[in-house]
C-alpha cells in the first residue's frame, strides 16, 4: 500500500509541473478594430395620430324648424355660399309679419305720444298746465320711444330668423357628414345642433399626433416626418411639424403632448380618420466620419515605459489607433451619437483602424508548440506515438 501512494504522490508532482511549464508559455495579443467610415446619423421620435383635414367646420342652424330640403349629401363638393338645406318657413313668414305690423302699432303711438309731449311742454313753460300733466306726458312719450325701439329690434331679429331658415356652406370644401333627413326637427337651444360637417381641402391634410412627455423634448417645428397608415402599408408619406401644442393631455397617468404635423395628399390617398403611425427626425447628419462607441471605451493595458494617453479636452475623447507601428492614441472631437456610431473629427479620416478590443492567445515554448508533444497523462491518438 505504501508503495502506490509514493507512486500516486510522484505522478501528482509530475502533473503539476508539466502544467506549470505549460502555463508558462507566451502569449500574444491581438487587436480588434473598427474601421472609420462615412455615413449618416438618424435619431427618431415614434408615436400615432389621426388624419384629420386642416380645416373643418360644422354648420348648423340659429333658429328651431323642419328640415324642408336637403341639397346635398355626402362628399359632395360645395362652395362658398351655396345652399345646403332650407328650414319650414311658415312659422318664421309668420313672426316677420306679426313683428311688422308691431312696429307699425308702435310707430304710430311712438308719434302720438311724441306730438302729446311737445305741446304739453309748450303749455308747461307757460305755466298753463300743471307738472303733474307734464312729468305724464313725458312719462309716456319715453315709454312709446322704448316700445318702438324694441319693436324695430325685434323685426331685424324676424327677418334674420327668416334668413336663417336658409343654410348655406360657409366654405368651399366636401361634405364629410350630414345628421339630419328631411322633415327632421331641430331645435335651437344653447347649442346650436350640428347638421353638416365640411372639410376644406382634403388634398392638404394634417396629423394631430400624440407624443410621449419624455420625447416631447426633442420634437421642434421644421423638423422633418414620415408616416404610414394601415390603408397603404405600402406607402411612406412625408410632412413636416407645423406645431407642438403645450396643452398637456393625462391619461391613465400617461402623459402626452399634441403634436400636429402637415401632411399634403396630393392622390388623395389619405382619409379623414385614419390612423398614422410617424416618425420625426429630430436629428438629421449625412456625410459624417462615424466611430463605434466600442473605440471611446476601449484602454489598453499599461505597461512599464508605454506612452501615456493624453488628455482631452471638452468635447474630445481618446480613441487608439492601429498603425504599422503598433498603436497610437489620438485625441478626436466628438459631436451626435445615435446609441451605436459618434461623430468623429480632427484627428482621424475615414478608412482609418480603431482599436475597439483585444484578445489573447497561448504559443508553445520554442521546441515545444509544434514538435507534436502531448500530455502523458492522456491517451494518444489514432496513428499518434505517445512520447
Amino acid at each position: 500500500m505504501k508503495k502506490i501512494a509514493i507512486i500516486i504522490i510522484i505522478l501528482a508532482v509530475i502533473a503539476g509541473i508539466y502544467f506549470i511549464v505549460r502555463g508558462g508559455e507566451n502569449k500574444a495579443v491581438t487587436y480588434e478594430t473598427a474601421e472609420v467610415k462615412k455615413g449618416s446619423i438618424n435619431n427618431t421620435v415614434t408615436a400615432t395620430g389621426t388624419i384629420e383635414p386642416i380645416t373643418q367646420v360644422e354648420v348648423g342652424t340659429q333658429v328651431s324648424g323642419t328640415i324642408s330640403h336637403i341639397y346635398v349629401d355626402y362628399n359632395s363638393i360645395v362652395k362658398k355660399g351655396q345652399i345646403i338645406a332650407e328650414l319650414d318657413r311658415t312659422l318664421l313668414e309668420a313672426e316677420l309679419e306679426s313683428q311688422t305690423a308691431n312696429l307699425k302699432s308702435s310707430e304710430n303711438e311712438y308719434d302720438y305720444q311724441k306730438k302729446n309731449y311737445e305741446r304739453i311742454r309748450g303749455l308747461h313753460e307757460k305755466q298753463l298746465v300743471s307738472d303733474t300733466e307734464y312729468e305724464t306726458a313725458l312719462y309716456q312719450y319715453e315709454k312709446a320711444k322704448q316700445a318702438y325701439d324694441k319693436a324695430k329690434a325685434d323685426l331685424v331679429k324676424a327677418k334674420s330668423n327668416l334668413g336663417y331658415a336658409t343654410i348655406t356652406s360657409p366654405i368651399d370644401g366636401v361634405v364629410l357628414s350630414r345628421a339630419v333627413d328631411e322633415g327632421q326637427t331641430v331645435a335651437s337651444s344653447f347649442n346650436t345642433p350640428t347638421l353638416f360637417t365640411i372639410a376644406n381641402d382634403l388634398r392638404k391634410m394634417q396629423v394631430i399626433a400624440d407624443v410621449d412627455e419624455a420625447d416631447i423634448g426633442q420634437v421642434e417645428e421644421g423638423q422633418r416626418v414620415t408616416f404610414t397608415v394601415d390603408a397603404f402599408p405600402d406607402d411612406t408619406f412625408d410632412g413636416n411639424v407645423i406645431q407642438v401644442r403645450l396643452n398637456p393631455t393625462t391619461e391613465s397617468n400617461v402623459v402626452t403632448y399634441e403634436v400636429v404635423i402637415d401632411a399634403p395628399n396630393p392622390e388623395l390617398k389619405l382619409k379623414p380618420g385614419l390612423t398614422a403611425n410617424i416618425t420625426v427626425y429630430t436629428l438629421e447628419k449625412e456625410n459624417i466620419l462615424l466611430a463605434p462607441l466600442k473605440a471611446f471605451r476601449f484602454t489598453p493595458a499599461t505597461t512599464p515605459g508605454e506612452e501615456q494617453t493624453p488628455q482631452a479636452g471638452r468635447g474630445e475623447k481618446v480613441v487608439w489607433l492601429k498603425t504599422a507601428e503598433g498603436m497610437t492614441p489620438k485625441i478626436v472631437k466628438t459631436g451626435v451619437s445615435d446609441g451605436i456610431y459618434m461623430e468623429v473629427s480632427n484627428g482621424v479620416q475615414a478608412g482609418d483602424k480603431l482599436i475597439v478590443g483585444e484578445m489573447k492567445y497561448k504559443i508553445a515554448a520554442p521546441g515545444n508548440g509544434n514538435s507534436g508533444e502531448s500530455n502523458p497523462f492522456m491517451p494518444a491518438r489514432p496513428g499518434q506515438k505517445k512520447k
